[in-house]
């Protein structure tokens, strides 16, 4: 019975030696009460910053509408000017003027030729 007794201090002493020790829970609450404030500053850091970007990119977006806008506008000013401007002087040099009325002729029946 000794070996008994023996053997059941030394399985007591073994469990009483593999005991966790204790947990501050204290502790444990802050750092995570800390964490979490850690993780909402970065979120709202991180929804600040995408919104300032998508910002950028719609004013960007609003400027190169108005370049395309613009920049139509000046070839065909370009075009206006540089093939419009040459054809209304040589109309001037070939003495054409600009027509107030027109008169259109009327054909009567089929009076197309015909091929042989």
């Amino acid at each position: 019975m000794t070996t008994l007794a023996l053997r059941q201090r030394s399985a007591s002493h073994l469990v009483k030696s593999l005991a966790l020790p204790g947990i501050n829970w204290k502790l444990v609450y802050g750092f995570g009460i800390g964490a979490l404030l850690l993780l909402l500053v970065f979120y709202i850091y991180c929804i600040n910053t995408l919104t300032g970007g998508s910002y950028l990119i719609k004013n960007y977006n609003k400027e190169i509408q108005a370049l395309q806008v613009q920049n139509s506008n000046l070839e065909a000013g370009f075009a206006l000017s540089g093939f419009m401007g040459t054809v209304q002087e040589k109309a001037k040099e070939l003495s054409f003027e600009k027509t107030t009325q027109v008169t259109y002729i009327e054909i009567v029946g089929p009076s197309l030729a015909k091929a042989q």
